[in-house]
């Protein structure tokens, strides 16, 4: 037997082994090793608290003044400030309790004339909520975990990849913004509407998904994921259809009526700020998904198209300019907003039918598949979709990464590719160590914790993309000044979000491939042992 055979059978015959532990150790195990890793986050993320802050500080400030100063009528209408409040209304209430601690820390932040005021108190007590509400996060994981880990290994491996998630520490606690917190609650709601043996459980995972659309309404776009899963599991094999989808549009119409109920006076401008379709097809920095590289496409043969003459007169800045307004193409086809929506349509009914029809499918890890299918096709082909939002494919994987081989293999490229795209927005020079670092420690770190279960992870070309991407960090934050000074200024962040974006598609393309092979595989595979 070869060393290399000996290896392999040995990791095997390890994992093996780990599988055998036993369920009530296990989780009275989950506890202590849960929150002493939080606890060891939160000291890094008080070590980042004087760090950057993008303008996302100062939105969350002024939503807190115009929570606590204003009266609920004026919510949503008040734009004294560019920032105005454009999340669903429990998100407001969010910020309207924050508000009334605020006050205490410095009565001047909660004032809504006091635009980009950031006094030393209102920093930390900001940076401390984010922080605070991180321990959702944490039970999301510890709900999360006990529904979808069986062993010691697998557990430990979700738990590093969900609360040492260095994708959450750039855009919550640097950037700044409250996606651990929202994560949390869907990791929540995964776990819970996955026990469709307990029907309350079940009822309980729909109302924290109806909570969560009601304080960040993005994740309308895995909605429909929950509606199939809730119909086909919940609902049609009950023999109780209709008393079961009763009550889960009662729990739904409960959570709506506490949200927009006192705002039912003025629905159509709370509806005109949760969704401003005139922001444009692309976010001032691109998202790296398939209208980067459609951009991308568009400004080669714009390029050509002026060498040769056929262009002339046109604006050169199209898509480039660092703004967020509705701009036209000049070579390629302008997409609108319902073309966005209907090839996310187009994108998600596969994984929906597949989850709906096929008995193959009728089990929780393909739920979750299919959610960060959904959660991957929204922010591939959405409208002005924001880069954060590839944490809502990445968290849901993460799951799965800790229990099977391809969806780690996935959460690989997947998850240093979203990252790489997540580091322009750390843009001061002097976070360069500091961004590279975190690039460097995730990829090192996340290969060790998945070699030690699993073999040959990655595929050749797969292995050289990752490891390719801390040097498109190094043009981006050294090479570009030396070469083009202070010319081509978007040109690093065009090259990032297009060069990410290639490994976010390969990794929808491969996911999908790997959703709808997966099960017949498995079938031969069981014709063949027999």
């Amino acid at each position: 037997m070869t060393a290399k055979k000996k290896n392999k059978l040995e990791k095997t015959q390890k994992k093996q082994d780990i599988e055998k532990v036993v369920p009530e150790t296990f989780v009275s195990a989950i506890d202590g090793v849960l929150w002493r890793t939080f606890l060891l986050v939160t000291c890094i993320k008080i070590f980042l608290i004087p760090a950057y802050y993008s303008t996302d500080f100062e939105v969350h400030r002024n939503w807190l003044a115009i929570t606590h100063s204003l009266p609920i009528k004026e919510w949503y209408v008040n734009a004294h400030s560019q920032w105005t409040l454009d999340y669903p209304p429990l998100f407001a209430w969010f910020e309207y309790c924050l508000s009334q601690i605020a006050v205490f820390f410095d009565p001047e932040m909660v004032k809504v004339e006091n635009l980009n005021f950031a006094s030393p108190a209102t920093v930390h007590f900001q940076r401390a909520t984010v922080m605070f509400a991180d321990l959702m996060l944490a039970y999301g994981v510890r709900e999360a975990s006990k529904t979808f880990c069986k062993s010691e290994i697998s557990y430990q491996i979700f738990l590093f990849l969900s609360l040492c998630n260095i994708g959450l520490l750039i855009v919550d606690h640097i950037h700044f913004q409250y996606n651990g917190f929202l994560l949390g609650i869907l990791l929540v709601s995964m776990a819970n509407v996955s026990k469709i043996d307990k029907e309350m459980s079940v009822l309980k995972g729909a109302m924290w998904f109806a909570i969560l659309l009601n304080l960040k309404h993005l994740y309308l776009y895995i909605a429909p994921a929950y509606i199939v899963w809730l119909l086909r599991s919940y609902c049609l094999n009950s023999g109780k259809f209709f008393k079961r989808l009763f009550a889960l549009a009662f729990v739904v119409l409960m959570v709506l009526v506490v949200s927009f109920g006192p705002f039912i006076n003025q629905l159509p401008q709370v509806m005109s700020r949760l969704f401003p379709f005139k922001r444009g097809l692309v976010h001032s920095y691109w998202a790296a998904n398939c209208w980067a590289l459609y951009i991308g496409v568009e400004k080669i043969l714009t390029v050509l198209w002026r060498r040769l003459g056929w262009l002339k007169g046109a604006k050169s800045a199209v898509m480039t300019g660092g703004l967020v307004q509705e701009q036209s193409f000049l070579i390629l086809p302008t997409p609108t907003p319902v073309v966005t929506f209907g090839l996310i349509f187009l994108a998600i009914v596969p994984a929906l039918w597949c989850i709906l029809r096929k008995k193959s499918y009728a089990n929780s890890k393909c739920f979750i598949r299919c959610i960060v299918l959904c959660a991957l096709s929204s922010f591939m082909f959405g409208w002005h979709v924001h880069e954060k939002a590839i944490l809502t494919a990445i968290i849901p994987l993460s799951v799965l990464a800790a229990i099977d081989e391809e969806d780690a293999r996935i959460f690989l490229i997947l998850s240093n590719a979203g990252f790489t795209g997540l580091m322009p927005l750390l843009h001061p020079f002097n976070l360069f160590p500091l961004r590279l670092l975190m690039l460097l420690v995730h990829e090192f770190s996340s290969y060790l914790v998945f070699n030690n279960c699993h073999n040959h992870l990655l595929r050749l070309h797969e292995a050289l993309y990752v490891i390719s991407l801390p040097l498109i960090m190094l043009y981006d934050g050294l090479s570009h000044k030396f070469l083009f000074g202070d010319t081509l200024p978007f040109f690093p962040l065009a090259y990032t979000s297009i060069y990410c974006a290639i490994g976010v598609s390969y990794c929808w393309i491969l996911y999908y491939y790997y959703f709808l092979l997966n099960n017949v595989d498995k079938g031969k595979e069981k014709v063949k042992k027999s």
